[in-house]
């Protein structure tokens, strides 16, 4: 089945514009389904929506995110169990709210609201929806008013949550009772007969501890929802899709040698075997002896059939006087694709014509690129995202679009690939370039990466490295006054940084003990010329990104 959603128009090779197929059996595009019961989640725009997709599954239950605006005839071919929801930034009073059927609420099977989602049952319903006097932002308590409630089962009287609201339901659709309530506003309804229940707070995410309880009364107690869905489902639906999509043809696999492209690579050799060709690219902004190291792993301990390319050149000379993140994404996405599709017509004339392009993108590229799948807010552009050219010759392969980073470390154990692959810490694809603020040059990325070996050798040297998501070194275009050796020095300025997150989506800083600090930053400013000055990031995501740029 081809995917309804158009990410980009591509060009195949006989200059046809099409639909980008893809292979995503587990998630929106149901290529593959791998349950027979599933739990339909419509995204209004939520930064967190794939968070309830992710704890749903970890209920081994198959979800499927849509767009609010899906078509019924969409929602009702999945068969649903039951509808979630999600939150959202708009209010639904607005001329310009998101324009969801409100027949959805009739489908017959159980209704999860959350946030935004209470408040489009509320006013499509024949309730009241307002602007609040006084806004919900962060930790709230919550008094449940209603223990006896089958959405509360097993929850205290008084909960924390997280609540991000500045709208309020200020009068009850007919039939519907108030279930729980905040000091400031109600939080939470039930409608028993309608089978309709809807919370204002998030139970999605960590800072609500008893949200998961909350969602899982809801799956699998309300909605009956059976633990079918498995790592092992996933990876035996995911190989027969793309063997049947691909048939007979070729396929390239962009590798980066991280975990994500990988994992990625290694379920498309299960599918089709030969058939696959890896390209490794060096796009002169990788890790210091990265692109040797890589190689070496890819072939040794994957069994890829790899072609690295030293693109390092090309790609320095495109961004040589840029300094916008944006634009440097957009430039190393557009080489990356160039370089791909001139190895496909080298291959190509030796093996047949490549027909498909693997990709391993993962959710948080896709949500903080662009808004697929409702009204979020675009954060910025990922190079295997946002950064694709309109025209491209091969059709998208990704089989773990709507994955997270520990998904997709559980499917390459039942792989079985190798810790040492699958312990690797997130690194961007583009690279160091978005770790350079400012211009990159070569002289400011042999700095970086001299900065970046000192930084995740010593804390792979205090054992911390596989308990930090992401550690790191950033270069500042900051140049300060210091003294070595009795002698003025004015030399960049290094910042280390180390978060500690489940998904990529949020982050919180990681609190490095003082004397590693201190060893770092010994070690930097006395070995890396160019540093003088060393500081330490401490915020989290949000409001900052994990990566600079």
């Amino acid at each position: 089945m081809r995917c309804s959603r158009t990410l980009q128009q591509i060009g195949l090779g006989d200059g046809v514009q099409r639909a980008q197929t893809c292979l995503t059996p587990h998630a929106s595009c149901h290529t593959g389904r791998v349950s027979a019961q599933t739990i339909v989640i419509l995204d209004f725009g939520s930064q967190y929506t794939q968070l309830i997709a992710r704890r749903i599954r970890e209920f081994n239950v198959f979800s499927v995110v849509l767009p609010c605006t899906a078509p019924l005839d969409e929602i009702r071919a999945l068969a649903p169990i039951g509808l979630i929801l999600s939150g959202g930034p708009s209010s639904v009073y607005d001329a310009d709210a998101p324009p969801a059927d409100p027949a959805l609420l009739s489908f017959g099977v159980p209704i999860l609201g959350i946030c935004y989602g209470l408040q489009f049952i509320v006013h499509h319903l024949g309730g009241r929806v307002a602007s609040a006097s006084r806004r919900e932002y962060g930790h709230a308590e919550v008094s449940i008013l209603d223990p006896a409630a089958p959405l509360f089962a097993g929850v205290p009287t008084a909960i924390e949550a997280w609540m991000s609201h500045g709208d309020e339901a200020q009068q009850l659709p007919e039939g519907f009772r108030l279930i729980a309530q905040t000091s400031n506003a109600l939080a939470g309804i039930a409608n028993d007969e309608r089978r309709i229940w809807a919370v204002q707070f998030h139970p999605e995410v960590h800072h609500t501890p008893l949200g998961s309880q909350i969602l899982r009364n809801f799956v699998v107690g309300l909605c009956a929802a059976q633990a079918d869905w498995t790592p092992t489902r996933f990876i035996e639906s995911t190989v027969a899709s793309i063997r049947e999509k691909v048939g007979s043809g070729h396929v390239l696999c962009a590798l980066s040698g991280g975990v994500d492209s990988s994992v990625a690579a290694v379920l498309v050799h299960r599918a089709i075997g030969s058939q696959l060709t890896c390209v490794f690219v060096n796009n002169g902004v990788l890790r210091k002896n990265e692109f040797e190291q890589v190689t070496r792993n890819l072939r040794e301990k994957l069994g890829l059939n790899l072609v690295p390319i030293d693109a390092s050149e090309r790609f320095l000379d495109q961004l040589s006087g840029v300094t916008d993140p944006e634009t440097k994404r957009k430039i190393i996405g557009r080489e990356f694709i160039t370089v791909f599709e001139a190895e496909a017509e080298r291959i190509a004339a030796q093996a047949g014509r490549i027909d498909w392009l693997v990709q391993g993108t993962l959710y948080p590229d896709v949500i903080e690129s662009s808004s697929v799948r409702g009204p979020s807010q675009t954060i910025k552009s990922h190079h295997n995202v946002g950064g694709l050219p309109e025209r491209m010759k091969m059709k998208l392969i990704e089989p773990l679009r709507d994955l997270f980073k520990d998904e997709v470390r559980r499917i390459g154990r039942d792989l079985g690939m190798p810790e040492e692959i699958l312990g690797r810490q997130p690194f961007p694809g583009p690279g160091l370039a978005v770790r350079i603020v400012g211009e990159v040059t070569p002289e400011r990325v042999a700095i970086l990466q001299n900065a970046d070996e000192i930084v995740v050798g010593e804390i792979k040297a205090a054992g911390l490295y596989s308990q930090i998501w992401q550690s790191f070194a950033v270069l500042l275009p900051v140049r300060s006054v210091g003294v070595m050796g009795d002698q003025r020095t004015y030399a960049y300025t290094c910042a280390i940084r180390a978060v500690h997150s489940e998904d990529g989506m949020t982050a919180d800083w990681t609190p490095l003990p003082h004397e590693l600090l201190k060893r770092i930053s010994n070690r930097i400013v006395n070995e890396v010329r160019g540093i003088n000055r060393v500081v330490y990031d401490i915020t989290s995501k949000p409001p900052g990104t994990i990566e600079w740029e």
